[in-house]
């Protein structure tokens, strides 16, 4: 049986309470040594325990159990140490800490031993241009650390040019509907609400930032201001805190806040240097659990959603009805650049709009990319706001302009602030949550024209359509979104971009169950599907899905084909998909509460394209940021050099996907081995900048696809060189450890070795230079060269420079000019296939692209899948009368120095087919290699050979298709990776108890007790459930 919670911690709810007490003293930290250490050298970490504790029982526990020297305890003395903890915070000796953190570790009542972030907000100077200050810039990672920063704002001078953190440049951005000083108030007729009363009273607002000073005339209730950092004061030195409670609750007439009764609790969690530490939050956290906030905002994010202390904090945060809201980040216009913790589905998560209801060139877009790799990711932002030169309050008195989503969240705060007031205080508990106010956002949100949902999620928040639903909500579950319809587009982009067809790999959407009855539910039964007519019997949906939805959310994804008998049919499919979802009764209940999701779906089919137009696009060999340090794959890139986006066809390849789409291709995503797709059905495998290794058995079949079957093979790789990686290294003060990449922007050791059967290899040169062909004026962003090559194919060589450490270091002893001529892009046919490869996928990527090469992968697909050659491509000049060919000792070699299996999905790992490739194939090794170019036949499969022509007959099988259990379906999905990694193999995560979670202990022990066909499973199936994003297929 599987606790959620220690019965001890359910003590704590005596203490919710004690009155509030006013401290005005900073946050302290001493250190009490447990002996003589023989160094300074010390690092702080957070050990964190099972159970709520005073601070004073888990340091004698941790002085009595570990009897080596070398740490110490740090007091924290702030407004949360009169509570019961789950955390301590040591110092740990660097040169011992190996040892102390295997020892802390194995006790039974330690949860884990994390290193305690730093977070900070790095500015650049805009005439930093010293070569060694920008490496140390870069090394730094600028705004995307390994932590998380403030979601910066865009200060705005009277002229209305901006300074934007992010890109270092000077933005001039007009004004067209709206004067700078506007009321953004107005704009959401929150008038019409202070008119009948609602001014945000007794609502308790938690504003997380710098501060703020306590006889500021913008505001009549300051409850409390807590100060979290090492500083001696509790006053607001940047603005930042401020300007964020000015627009949630200020009264000045020239710059209103939405709920001006609101009673603010400012904790200053960031120092006047901006700089925070995870211990400062994880305190400042449970002080707002114990205070029984009603509302926090969060004008933090940062990519790292692995952070494990942050996350599983703001978890509980929700767990005990606490609205969070967040912004979604300022890395905009890319796509895949969703913030932490914004992008967790029990928080709201807002982007920002400017007057003209334009999505905001710096508000970050979806989709999210905790699923990806190995599966689909959510949609995100929840809702979007006004953030474009919104007018709050200044430091001291006055006002002034700010743009970003750091402006955008506290819009929504406010949103929230005023609507929380709607509903008497004594029906507050019985109606608001996490889940119902997001559900009263999004249902009422107005969807704007143009964006699509992973820009706008459900549309501009409208607060007079959002009062209306609560004024009458009724607890319930629903999904969101709610409908998935291939005629609104651009809104249900990518979806509506490409029709659904038989024979192609499962369209996947990832929805999130939003729960209102209560913090825990369980999926009743598995979600059906219901077809509003016949032709919707041609669609065949598998699903995945949350079996225990906690705090308040849960996933859930459809997997869904066209069967092989709709290979002629081209219209329309209509239909829904229901769940039924079930809560524990709320106090004073006798009856569980029930409730029914229903999920709209509109979808295209087409007859299967023919062969040639079809590509595969292999997402499952790519790895990225976080857990690794995965650099970016232009070296040129100071100031992101961290591969985070997604690598995905819909996050920063997302224009390559549009562009392809535009040329008649159809694509699909490949995020299982290489054997777990049929070549036979496809013209073009496309390899595009990926990181891992392959199985021996993906070697082995491509070879066969390729020689054999006709598959054409399309490769754009990037540079590789240790020496530069090993130059890349550096101490980032965040982790307060070394980083290292762990591949370079490509694995080209691996690549070489799924090419080598073609007689391919790259070289470990990194080129940089403009060239052209045909006319097209391209440029070489850190690409690697072709050092093997068949004879009598075709090599483009162009001369460009090699930035390299050995490269730039013979560059300067060369006495004449200091570039070569490089081989960089090769075609050839062999066997029945068609191979092209390029050393550089910069120009297919979005984030930093500097000129895109579109119109040199249309010519290669169109010689990979039709073998349609371009006179220049295929020009005489450039055939290759003698191979290129460097010794194996000459080839670029794996780095020995790095454990890759911790960020591989194949070192160490099975071979198996995930939920994200054919149903037939799911949880199997997936095609042997295919003879005579007929498909394998699986048991129980009819299989239609597509290359034969549309009329050809099925052949079926009498055997039984293997069965799977949820266990099965658990690990082949990818779920482990995430459930182990965060829960190992209990869920031991503490909870602050409180009469929100007492449901939750009863439900979950009555699962042990009645629900054997969750138990049997294991313990692991009910973790991931509770882990909500764990969609990763």
């Amino acid at each position: 049986m599987i606790t959620l919670v220690y019965i001890s911690s359910l003590l704590i709810i005596l203490l919710s309470s004690f009155s509030l007490l006013y401290f005005k003293q900073p946050q302290t930290l001493t250190r009490n040594s447990t002996g003589p250490t023989t160094t300074t050298n010390n690092n702080n970490y957070i050990v964190r325990f099972k159970e709520y504790k005073p601070a004073d029982h888990h340091r004698t526990y941790l002085r009595s159990r570990v009897k080596s020297n070398g740490w110490e305890w740090i007091d924290r003395r702030n407004a949360a140490a009169k509570y019961p903890t789950d955390f301590a915070l040591l110092a740990l000796n660097e040169e011992q800490k190996d040892g102390l953190i295997d020892q802390i570790t194995k006790l039974p009542l330690v949860k884990d031993v994390n290193i305690d972030f730093t977070y900070n907000r790095v500015l650049l100077s805009a005439d930093d241009d010293d070569e060694d200050n920008q490496r140390r810039s870069a090394a730094a990672f600028v705004d995307k650390k390994p932590g998380k920063i403030f979601t910066s704002m865009s200060f705005s001078d009277e002229e209305g040019r901006t300074e934007h953190r992010l890109s270092n440049s000077s933005i001039n951005w007009s004004r067209h509907l709206l004067s700078q000083r506007s009321q953004v108030t107005s704009l959401f007729g929150a008038k019409s609400l202070w008119s009948k009363g609602y001014t945000g009273a007794k609502v308790k607002m938690a504003i997380f930032d710098t501060g703020i000073r306590s006889n500021h005339p913008h505001f009549r209730n300051i409850k409390e201001r807590t100060n979290w950092t090492n500083e001696d004061t509790l006053n607001d030195n940047l603005g930042h805190g401020t300007f964020v409670a000015g627009v949630i609750a200020g009264e000045d007439a020239e710059c209103l806040g939405f709920a001006p009764d609101t009673e603010i609790y400012a904790f200053r969690v960031f120092t006047d240097a901006q700089v925070s530490y995870t211990s400062w939050f994880l305190d400042a956290f449970n002080y707002a659990i114990s205070t029984n906030m009603d509302v926090l905002n969060l004008s933090i994010g940062g990519p790292d959603y692995m952070d494990l202390p942050f996350v599983e904090k703001v978890w509980e945060i929700t767990a005990n009805n606490i609205i969070m809201v967040s912004a979604i980040g300022n890395d905009g216009p890319l796509y895949g650049t969703l913030n932490n913790p914004a992008d967790q589905s029990d928080v709201i998560g807002v982007g920002g709009i400017d007057y003209n209801d334009h999505i905001a060139s710096f508000s970050s877009r979806g989709m999210s990319t905790w699923e990806i790799p190995h599966g689909y990711g959510r949609v995100k932002p929840d809702v979007v706001a006004y953030g474009r030169e919104i007018m709050g309050s200044k430091i001291t008195t006055g006002c002034r302009s700010l743009s970003g989503t750091s402006v955008a969240s506290p819009v929504v705060a406010g949103v929230v602030c005023l609507l929380v007031s709607v509903i008497p205080e004594n029906k507050r508990r019985d109606i608001l949550n996490p889940a119902s106010m997001k559900q009263a956002l999004v249902e009422g949100a107005s969807k704007l024209s143009g964006p699509n949902m992973y820009e706008q999620g459900a549309g501009r928040v409208d607060l007079l359509e959002s009062y209306e639903i609560l004024k009458s909500y009724k607890p319930r579950a629903t999904i969101f979104p709610s409908a998935l319809d291939y005629t609104d587009c651009p809104y249900s982009w990518p979806f509506c971009r490409q029709p659904l067809y038989a024979g192609a790999m499962p369209i996947i959407l990832n929805t999130t169950i939003l729960n209102g009855m209560g913090v825990i539910g369980y999926v009743e039964s598995p979600p059906t599907w219901h077809p509003s007519n016949e032709d919707g019997n041609l669609l065949s949906i598998h699903f995945t899905y949350s079996k225990v939805i906690w705090p308040w959310t849960g996933y859930l994804g459809l997997h869904m084909q066209i069967k092989d008998e709709g290979a002629h049919f081209s219209g329309e499919i209509e239909g829904n998909v229901t769940v039924r979802v079930y809560s524990p009764p709320a106090q004073g209940e006798k009856n569980r509460r029930i409730s029914t999701c229903v999920l709209q779906l509109r979808l295209k089919v087409a007859p299967t394209p023919p062969r040639f137009k079809r590509v595969l696009f292999d997402q499952f060999h790519s790895i990225k940021y976080p857990p690794g340090y995965i650099p970016r794959d232009s070296l040129d890139v100071r100031n992101d050099i961290l591969d985070w986006h997604g690598d995905h066809l819909h996050t920063n390849y997302h224009i390559m996907f549009n562009m392809l789409r535009e040329a008649g291709y159809y694509i699909e995503t490949l995020g299982s081995p290489f054997t777990c797709f049929d070549a036979t059905q496809y013209g073009t495998l496309l390899l595009v900048d990926l990181e891992d290794e392959y199985f021996p058995e993906e070697i082995e079949k491509l070879r066969n696809d390729v020689l054999n079957t006709g598959l054409g093979l399309a490769v754009f790789a990037e540079w590789y060189n240790v020496d530069t990686m090993v130059k890349m290294r550096f101490f980032d003060d965040n982790t307060r450890s070394w980083w290292t990449p762990i591949t370079g922007g490509s694995n080209v050791p691996a690549l070489n070795d799924l090419l080598a059967p073609f007689g391919i290899a790259f070289g470990d040169k990194i080129l940089n230079g403009d060239f052209s062909v045909a006319g097209e004026q391209s440029r070489y962003a850190s690409g690697t060269d072709i050092v093997r090559f068949p004879r009598g194919s075709y090599v483009h060589s162009f001369p460009l420079m090699d930035s390299s450490e050995s490269g730039a270091t013979q560059n300067v002893l060369s006495t004449g000019s200091s570039k070569e001529d490089s081989p960089i892009l090769g075609l050839l046919e062999l066997g029945e296939g068609r191979i092209a490869v390029y050393g550089d996928s910069n120009c297919l990527d979005s984030s930093h692209m500097v000129t895109n090469c579109y119109w040199l992968l249309k010519k290669i697909l169109d010689f990979t899948g039709l073998n349609t050659k371009d006179p220049v491509l295929f020009s005489n000049s450039v055939k290759q009368q003698i191979p290129i060919y460097t010794d194996d000792n000459q080839l670029p070699s794996r780095r020995t120095d790095i454990n890759f299996s911790s960020y591989s999905a194949v070192v160490g790992k099975d071979l198996l087919c995930r939920s994200d490739s054919r149903f037939e194939v799911w949880g199997t090794k997936g095609y042997i290699s295919q003879i005579g170019g007929r498909n394998k036949k699986l048991p129980s499969h009819p299989v239609i050979d597509l290359r034969a022509g549309l009329n050809s007959t099925p052949d079926t099988a009498k055997g039984r298709r293997r069965q799977f259990s949820d266990k099965t379906k658990s690990d082949s999905s990818g779920n482990n990776y995430f459930g182990g990694l965060i829960f190992g193999d209990e869920l031991d995560v503490p909870v602050l108890a409180s009469h929100w979670l007492v449901p939750a202990v009863v439900a979950i022990s009555a699962c042990g007790e009645s629900d054997k066909s969750v138990v049997d499973v294991g313990k692991e199936i009910v973790l991931l459930s509770i882990f909500y994003t764990a969609l990763a297929m």
